[in-house]
């Protein structure tokens, strides 16, 4: 494991426990506050951060492309370990209609360190309780998860 790997694995852990105040079931099933239609910090981040470095495969919005599948479909049944597992190591998929190779981001900071927020803010699409396009974001001072991340820096 290198240092960034390790750093990452840290940053992980970390925002875990920002997401909210809930058993990791809980959060896993909904990693994220929405009131009134807009989201939390982690969902907006995980926004930004999908858009910088996911789209170009996965396609805007988690929708899928010709070349990756639609992450929206794929977080309906994918556990967050299962998503943490393919983005830290990648996957091949090879069969008789496909021949797919998801490459590891280990070692991509821009995405190991927000990964929490990616999955959030996919979780969310997933659930369909974020439409499509830049969701608006809760003022920060009714945002507990920008006020835990902002206390952690």
């Amino acid at each position: 494991m290198t240092w960034l790997s390790a750093l990452a694995a840290c940053a992980v852990m970390a925002g875990n426990a920002m997401a909210q105040d809930a058993s990791t079931d809980d959060w896993e099933q909904k990693p994220y506050i929405i009131k009134d239609g807009k989201v939390d910090y982690g969902v907006y981040n995980g926004f930004r951060r999908y858009h910088a470095s996911c789209h170009v495969c996965h396609g805007p919005d988690g929708l899928g492309s010709s070349y990756a599948p639609a992450l929206v479909e794929s977080l309906k049944t994918m556990s967050y370990s299962d998503f943490l597992e393919v983005v830290v190591n990648g996957r091949q998929v090879v069969n008789a209609s496909s021949d797919s190779v998801m490459p590891s981001f280990a070692e991509v900071p821009d995405v190991m360190f927000y990964i929490d927020h990616i999955y959030a803010y996919l979780k969310a699409r997933s659930n369909d309780e974020v439409g499509r396009g830049r969701p608006k974001r809760l003022p920060a001072g009714e945002d507990p998860v920008f006020k835990e991340w902002k206390a952690s820096q």
